[in-house]
């Protein structure tokens, strides 16, 4: 009789997208965003993942359209989950909550500031009502928390 090897299922995949300026994390506006850099984020982003048997990958673009290019790519990527911090975007961009919910994939929506303690025009967001949630206010363990959220979310559908 042959052997029968079955293969692990596959690990989960989840997106981390950063909008604009946030290449300039560790050097922008320190008091408000912190001083770890958008690569110290994401390094600790995939070890986390990793440690929990997930995947995740990061991307940043300071274009909108780059970035809902980069969000229609996720059906063929196998891309479960996003984990997005859309910047500015997040108060102006129709095109960007239109295109996360066109792949009509899960999202949490991540601000390392408190968007809802900074000028008025930051307390509306485009995203909100169609994400599964959103954290604001704890700097890059807002990443983190998004992180562990999602893998729950995941495991438990």
């Amino acid at each position: 009789m042959p052997t029968i090897i079955s293969s692990p299922p596959p690990r989960p995949l989840l997106w981390i997208l950063h909008g604009p300026n946030l290449n300039m994390l560790g050097s922008r506006e320190p008091e408000v965003y912190g001083r770890l850099t958008l690569a110290d984020i994401d390094s600790a982003l995939g070890r986390l993942a990793e440690s929990r048997g997930a995947r995740c990958e990061s991307f940043q673009s300071n274009h909108e359209g780059v970035l809902i290019d980069r969000i229609h790519a996720a059906p063929d990527h196998q891309v479960q989950f996003f984990i997005i911090n859309p910047g500015a975007f997040t108060h102006t961009s129709v095109a960007l909550r239109d295109a996360l919910l066109s792949v009509a994939l899960p999202f949490i929506e991540v601000h390392l500031s408190n968007i809802y303690a900074r000028e008025p025009f930051r307390h509306h967001s485009m995203l909100s009502d169609k994400a599964l949630g959103g954290i604001y206010g704890f700097g890059s363990q807002g990443y983190e928390f998004a992180l562990l959220r999602a893998l729950d979310y995941l495991q438990n559908r």
